[in-house]
């Protein structure tokens, strides 16, 4: 614990002064807030069998509904992944990088900390089957436990594409984003007409869109000045009171079972304007956040935050499970009916325990990323494997390949396991295929981060630091 608070005061004391604090903020903000949102909307009871059941509190909580329009906040993270992004981008470029190294890079914070997840609730499948446990019961705790991985298969499509997503908006600026506006309308009358499939593409327009305006906020399109965020507030409140109130689009900006069309999955016009108006806030708060974080310990609790933010999202889901299951082995599980004033009630010591689970399993795992995040090039693949091998994975061409590959196996592997029923038994707890395209996919872009890329004349160039406290 004191190595870990002794590195988070480093890399505070080193942020440079331009760095854009209020950016690590948001982030910050949107993945904790994502973490309580599902803690405290979520119902955890018995079924008909007297097994353990979870769902969502929503259907049961109408009035709750217009709530979703101030917690819903993954638009903020994808904002914040843009102006990021970008930023990172173009440092690498400044250094003399290509995009496969950049994309390379940043799979080392991404991937790490997920296959992590992945190994354990493998691990623990296998673990329960040989006590005879439940095949189709094993399946639905990993398939629980890994709900959070159907966000990162969009965010590392998006991230993948952000080095020819960026040159199109150094190109056209706004009039990227207003393109995939438009391609989610078309998607949501698909959507209305009953033609679900084609509605689909809006799960990566729609994100897309928003990572564009993180563009447009690092490169000061959109400046955090009144004249701009008060229109993108005003316009954005006024687009989503009539898409909801007098439109077709449900309140919830959080998909309920039922619902004829979801604002979520995938996003709609609805939740970008949602975003707009977040956009809008943000840029109205920056400048007196930026002066709120100048101080130390204030700056410090945030660095902490972002040093582990992906362990964060990735296990919070599972420390739910851990608690509800300890609690249902010692008989003491609360299961009051939704909207009950007994379960209201129960909500803040659940918050409580949650979070301790939660922390514990930061402790264990959170190291991962860390050093996924500051691990230099030390490795040299020669050293491990063959010449020939060697020099084929330090071909600049052949790295960009084998990055896109990587990235789309990956996220190819995330989608088949959230897109299996929750109740068909596998072996290791998650569809075979899905598993092993993983960790193939996984140690490949483990490979290309551990070989340095042959420079025009075949040396390997000199590694350049990485900043402190790096963007996520």
């Amino acid at each position: 614990m004191g190595t870990a608070l002794r590195e988070v005061r480093r890399l505070a004391e080193q942020t440079p002064p331009s760095r854009e604090r209020f950016i690590d903020l948001l982030r910050a903000v949107s993945i904790v807030a994502v973490v309580l949102g599902h803690w405290l909307a979520t119902v955890v009871g018995y079924d008909e069998h007297g097994e353990l059941t979870g769902r969502s509190a929503l259907p049961d909580l109408p009035w709750a509904q217009p709530l979703t329009w101030l917690v819903q906040v993954m638009p903020v993270f994808f904002l914040v992944g843009g102006y990021a992004n970008s930023v990172s981008l173009a440092a690498e470029r400044r250094r003399g990088g290509k995009a496969a190294e950049w994309l390379i890079k940043r799979s080392g914070r991404l991937i790490p900390p997920t296959t992590a997840l992945v190994l354990v609730l493998g691990g623990g499948a296998l673990a329960a089957r040989l006590f005879d446990a439940d095949p189709a019961r094993v399946r639905t705790v990993v398939w629980l436990a890994s709900i959070p991985l159907w966000f990162l298969v969009v965010y590392l499509i998006v991230v993948a594409l952000t080095p020819p997503m960026y040159a199109l908006h150094r190109r056209y600026g706004l009039a990227v984003p207003s393109v995939l506006v438009g391609l989610v309308a078309v998607g949501d009358v698909a959507r209305l007409l009953g033609h679900g499939f084609w509605g689909n593409g809006n799960f990566l327009f729609g994100w897309l869109a928003i990572h564009q305006m993180g563009f447009a906020w690092r490169d000061g399109s959109l400046p955090a000045r009144p004249r701009v965020a008060v229109p993108l507030l005003l316009a954005g409140t006024g687009t989503l009171l009539l898409l909801t109130l007098v439109g077709p689009y449900p309140i919830s900006m959080i998909d309920v079972p039922g619902e004829r069309l979801h604002n979520m999955s995938p996003p709609s016009l609805a939740l970008l304007a949602v975003a707009t108006v977040q956009l809008g806030v943000a840029l109205l708060l920056r400048d007196r956040a930026e002066r709120w974080l100048r101080h130390t310990r204030r700056w410090m609790a945030v660095v902490a935050v972002n040093s582990v933010i992906m362990t964060i999202f990735l296990w919070h889901i599972s420390a739910a499970i851990l608690l509800a299951a300890a609690l249902d082995v010692a008989g003491v599980l609360p299961t009051p009916e939704a909207g009950s004033a007994a379960w209201l009630a129960w909500r803040i010591p659940l918050l409580v325990m949650f979070s301790a689970v939660l922390t514990l399993l930061v402790a264990i795992f959170g190291p991962i990323e860390m050093r996924g995040a500051r691990r230099r090039r030390r490795l040299s693949l020669s050293l491990r494997t063959p010449a020939d091998l060697a020099r084929l994975a330090s071909c600049q061409v052949f790295r960009l390949w084998l990055a896109m590959a990587g990235f789309a196996g990956v996220a190819f592997a995330l989608l088949s396991n959230s897109l299996w029923p929750s109740t068909a038994p596998t072996v290791s707890g998650m569809p075979a295929v899905a598993l092993i395209t993983y960790l193939v996919c996984a140690a490949v872009l483990r490979l290309l981060r551990s070989t340095p890329p042959a420079t025009e004349t075949g040396s390997r160039p000199t590694p350049h630091a990485t900043p402190p406290s790096r963007l996520v």
